[in-house]
């Protein structure tokens, strides 16, 4: 009778072991899904600014239109990438990073092309778009930060013995860090030549 004992209590152990650890990595994955809602949200923030940030730009009449159609095709661009946030891969933040970028420099573009529209400049509207832009390039900067916090413990979790023993089985993965564009770390060039 005591033979029986000693491996239901092993079993009851590993059983209670694995409830735990799926519980962890549950709560760990809904953290990461969160602070990746967060950074699509913030990414989604500075796309509905630009749209306005764009029908202010169109009121004035001599405005290059080559900047504007820019901007628009590259904000077009980032509103359509969607990602799963439960199957996040470097691949695929890289290819979301990629367009952000690129609405990111259409951005800076028309930015630089405003200055030389001295009315446009003074536009209150303008003003206040710009400065909402600024905050919420900050905000993209801060969500970022808080998602690379949210993957590091859940993939410390995942791959930690004997955790991650139960962890591929259960169908949780490594998820991939934010990582900054290829050549940031360089500084930019600044040129104030004007001719």
């Amino acid at each position: 009778m005591k033979k029986w004992i000693i491996p239901v209590v092993i079993i009851l152990a590993l059983a209670l072991f694995g409830i735990k650890s799926y519980n962890s990595m549950v709560g760990l994955d809904e953290n990461v899904n969160e602070a990746w809602g967060k950074v699509e949200s913030s990414y989604q923030r500075r796309a509905d600014l630009i749209d306005n940030l764009v029908k202010t730009v169109q009121g004035a009449a001599d405005f290059e239109r080559g900047t504007l159609k820019d901007v628009i095709e590259a904000r077009a661009k980032a509103t359509s990438m969607n990602i799963d946030a439960s199957n996040l891969t470097q691949e695929q933040i890289s290819k979301f990073s990629e367009v952000q970028s690129g609405l990111t420099g259409a951005l800076k573009s028309l930015l630089v092309t405003v200055e030389r529209y001295p009315d446009l400049k003074a536009n209150k509207n303008f003003l206040e778009l710009q400065s909402q832009l600024e905050g919420t390039e900050n905000r993209i900067n801060v969500t970022r930060d808080r998602f690379n916090e949210a993957v590091k413990p859940y993939n410390e979790v995942i791959r930690s013995f004997p955790n991650f023993l139960f962890a591929g089985v259960m169908g949780f993965d490594k998820k991939a860090y934010f990582e900054s564009e290829a050549g940031a770390e360089k500084a930019p060039e600044v040129n104030f030549d004007f001719k």
